[in-house]
């Protein structure tokens, strides 16, 4: 397992995160949950756990309970490090508010049965609410000793560039992580567009058209924690380019909606040419352009199987060559 710092944290941060909005963790506490979905939850988090896997990503509605559960009864709470979200909009309102950041930070401790998040981000951006209100409520959170480095998912590096020279003016922390989409798939449309009404739609920095923002990371060194690294299992392997159908059998309508097209069945193709080529599985591959990035960086993921897991790892290690990753993105 490879880690890195960032900024504002003591503890190492697995590069590899795991991703808790995932059936068998939900299953844990729905309303109907039994000790039996209980127990497999903890046998999933056991396994990432031992792997090596000590970063895990949550929201204020969702893995938040089930990890403070598993954590209480592992007593592990201190070898782990929590990322989780809030101020996401609901059906009604907007929620990017003071308010709504420090009431969600409150509510998230307490479902983490812990006095301290490690890395706190709100999960949306609104560009109506002003910069100046969201870094003064994340420091109040910081100086309450609530919150350690925090940021924002689905920013964009302009907005997070407005907010830390705010940060900057006034004698205050910045941000130092990011949580936007990214991976070899290009985000070719939203995938919970529903969830804009109040908000920001959702920010990627995959694809050709957002160069300009990774480059933006690289310079800056913030961290970027890669969601739907993946893209929502469209390079599982558990379909080909052959047949790109097969998606609609496997894939959830976010998936489909943001990450099916042309060019993108052209990129599982070439990974699948590399995986035969270099004997590993097309998850591989795509991880492994992932990681031979020029930034400071983490990928999120949600394998389910042991095998998974520990697949997953192995691609850290898989090198590709300048022109195979120039390649991979259709860059020829």
């Amino acid at each position: 397992m490879q880690y890195i710092k960032i900024k504002g944290l003591e503890k190492d941060i697995s590069r590899l995160v795991f991703g808790t909005a995932t059936p068998k963790l939900f299953a844990a506490v729905a309303p109907n949950a039994t000790k039996q979905d209980e127990e497999a939850a903890f046998a999933l988090l056991d396994t990432v756990f031992s792997a090596g896997i000590n970063t895990f990503d949550c929201a204020a509605h969702y893995g938040e309970e089930i990890m403070g559960r598993w954590m209480a009864a592992r007593n592990n709470r201190d070898k782990c490090v929590i990322l989780t979200k809030g101020a996401h909009p609901n059906a009604w309102r907007d929620r990017v508010t003071d308010y709504d950041i420090l009431s969600d930070a409150n509510d998230s401790l307490k479902k983490l049965q812990t006095d301290k998040i490690d890395i706190y981000m709100l999960h949306r951006d609104s560009r109506k609410a002003p910069v100046g209100m969201i870094v003064e409520a994340l420091n109040r959170l910081y100086q309450e000793g609530k919150i350690a480095a925090f940021g924002g998912s689905n920013w964009t590096h302009q907005r997070i560039e407005e907010a830390n020279e705010y940060a900057l003016k006034h004698n205050l922390l910045p941000f130092t992580v990011s949580s936007p989409n990214f991976g070899l798939a290009e985000q070719v449309s939203d995938p919970w567009v529903a969830d804009a009404k109040f908000s920001d739609p959702c920010v990627t920095i995959s694809g050709p058209e957002n160069v300009a923002a990774r480059r933006w990371y690289a310079e800056k060194g913030i961290t970027v924690f890669a969601y739907s690294s993946l893209a929502r299992g469209f390079f599982s392997g558990a379909f080909s380019s052959e047949k790109p159908e097969e998606a609609y059998k496997i894939m959830d309508d976010a998936g489909i909606k943001g990450y099916y097209c042309s060019q993108n069945i052209e990129r599982l193709r070439r990974c699948e040419i590399l995986a035969r080529k270099k004997g590993v599985k097309v998850a591989q591959v795509a991880l492994a352009w992932i990681f031979s990035q020029d930034m400071s960086l983490c990928a999120l993921s949600s394998p389910v199987t042991k095998e998974q897991i520990y697949d997953n790892i192995e691609a850290m290690e898989l090198k590709l060559s300048f022109d195979e990753v120039k390649w991979l993105d259709l860059v020829d």
